[in-house]
Order: structure tokens, then C-alpha cells, then sequence
């Protein structure tokens, strides 16, 4: 039975993250809001989920596998990460692939808030000199942090550098692609100075980018183009 992802079905967001372990693996996966958005079949399919689910998640992403039903962006990649083949055997080598997923998760979560700071209940324009600030304090101090980290993580690997966990690609080292994509659609100036800083990180965002499935993936259709409706976007005047 193929797995069911649900997400909104214009915008990359949070449901990136799963998309690529799916492609990367070569799953058999139907991206179920998308599979019928010209008549909001799919979109209609997921709010019933949610509304009817015993153990409802919070919002989208969600993923069905048979009678499992898991929501969280972090807590599907635990899930599907050893089905997927893309964590290692060990217990410690799962739990360390969760906690650098969990950290990408706070990543996102304040690369969102630099075009909504206030509330996601305002428009962008509404809070634009907010989003300004919080920009400019995001790019000179948060990016360079995590990246840095990033950049340790790489380094420390006994098994070689080139990932993030153990010798080969987890989910985690996706991840970590789909970050560097991400912040240099939404800041491109400032990551072009900041990339210079973190050799590593630029080696696996490269080598990720290669990988046969997706390489694939990221020249089809399956993949959404960014825009400024998803997590990451392009406003110039929060870039410098």
C-alpha cells in the first residue's frame, strides 16, 4: 500500500521535508491533496482527516501508512526513516538523526517569523518594518548559528564528514539540502556571504543534489516551485 502524504498542495512548507526522504528512497507515495487540487478534492480529503481522526494532528504535514495515521514533520521522519533505509541500525544513530531533525525544525520555525513576526494572522504587509528588524537580526545572528552547527556536526563525523549521521545519506542530510535551498531562495545575498564559511555544509548540500532520485525529483513537476505563499520566501527588503 502506498503511503498517503497530505499537505497543501502549492506550497513546498513543512511537507518538503518528507517529500524528499520519499523521493530519495523511491517510495511509493501518493501526495494526496495535490493528486485532485483542480477540484479541492484532495484538500477536502485532508480536512476530513483531521477532522475525523481519533488522534487528529495539529495541521498538515500528516502522513498515512495503513491504519497509521502521524503528523509532525520530525516525528514522520522517525517513523519512515528506518523503513526508508535512511537513518542507521543503531538506537543512538536514530536518536541522533531525530535531535538534528528537531533543530532544523526551530530553523524553519524562525525563518518563518522573519516575514511574520507579529502573527499569522497578519498579512506580510502588515507587519513589515516587524519583519524588517526581526530579518536583519536573523541573517547577521540565527543563520550564521545554526549553519555553524551544522558545519561541527560535519566535522565531528568519525565516519568521515560527508554526513551528518553515520557513513551514509539519512534523512537528516536532506534536510539539511532542502535548509541551504530554502534560505538562499528567501536571503540570497546573505548566503552567498555566509556559505563561504561553511565549506561542509555546501559539500553535502551539492552531493545531495546529485543523488539519482533527486536529482530527479528536483526536474520534475513533482517539485513545487518556491514562492512567497510557503515557509521560505523572497522578499528583497529583508535580504542584504
Amino acid at each position: 500500500m502506498a503511503y498517503e502524504l497530505f499537505y497543501w498542495p502549492s506550497i513546498q512548507g513543512r511537507g518538503e521535508f518528507v517529500r524528499l526522504a520519499l523521493e530519495d528512497a523511491g517510495a511509493d507515495y501518493v501526495d494526496v491533496a495535490r493528486g485532485s487540487s483542480k477540484d479541492g478534492l484532495g484538500i477536502r480529503a485532508m480536512m476530513r482527516v483531521m477532522e475525523e481522526a481519533a488522534h487528529p494532528p495539529f495541521a498538515p504535514p500528516f502522513l498515512r501508512d495503513g491504519n497509521v495515521l502521524i503528523g509532525q514533520t520530525a516525528e514522520i521522519l522517525l517513523y519512515l526513516g528506518p523503513k526508508l533505509g535512511l537513518v542507521p541500525k543503531s538506537e543512538t544513530g536514530c536518536l541522533w538523526a531525530h535531535q538534528i531533525q528537531l533543530t532544523v525544525t526551530d530553523l524553519v520555525a524562525e525563518a518563518h517569523d522573519t516575514h511574520h513576526p507579529l502573527s499569522v494572522e497578519r498579512y506580510y504587509e502588515d507587519q513589515k518594518e516587524e519583519a524588517a528588524e526581526r530579518a536583519a537580526d536573523f541573517r547577521k545572528h540565527r543563520i550564521p548559528k545554526f549553519l555553524d552547527w551544522f558545519e561541527t556536526i560535519l566535522a565531528r563525523n568519525p565516519a568521515g564528514g560527508k554526513h551528518l549521521v553515520g557513513r551514509s545519506t539519512t534523512y537528516a542530510d536532506l534536510s539539511l539540502f532542502q535548509i541551504v535551498e530554502g534560505l538562499s531562495y528567501a536571503f540570497p545575498k546573505a548566503m552567498k556571504r555566509i556559505l563561504k564559511t561553511t565549506p561542509r555544509v555546501v559539500a553535502l548540500h551539492d552531493a545531495v543534489s546529485e543523488r539519482r532520485r533527486i536529482k530527479a525529483y528536483l526536474a520534475s513537476e513533482r517539485r513545487i516551485p518556491f514562492n512567497e505563499d510557503g515557509i521560505f520566501r523572497h522578499y528583497p527588503e529583508l535580504d542584504a
